[in-house]
């Protein structure tokens, strides 16, 4: 039998790396870690992953992180990094300027 995990996220959802290392929008959820076994850094690989577009000073990257280290932030992203690259629907989801929302 086989654990089913369900995210605790969800797309377009803004959230933030517990340690403050970054905050962003969830972009895509992966079941369990999506690469090489070595490089999960001690972290269980059986929870979802998150791509997180994360926005800083010199502009957005991606962060693949697990759902372990990240939380959910009610703040609003910087009114013009929201303009810059995302659409927002009228429940406050984000998705890139490109992408729809799901």
């Amino acid at each position: 039998m086989s654990l089913v995990h369900t995210a605790r996220f969800s797309i377009g959802q803004i959230v933030r790396h517990r340690d403050d290392a970054f905050r962003g929008v969830v972009m895509d959820v992966d079941p369990a870690y999506d690469g090489p076994a070595s490089e999960t850094g001690g972290i269980s690989p059986a929870q979802p992953f998150y791509r997180v577009f994360a926005t800083g000073e010199d502009g957005g990257f991606i962060a693949y992180a697990a759902e372990d280290v990240l939380e959910g932030d009610d703040a609003r992203l910087a009114p013009a990094d929201e303009r810059r690259w995302f659409t927002i629907d009228a429940h406050g989801h984000h998705a890139p300027l490109d992408m729809r929302l799901h």
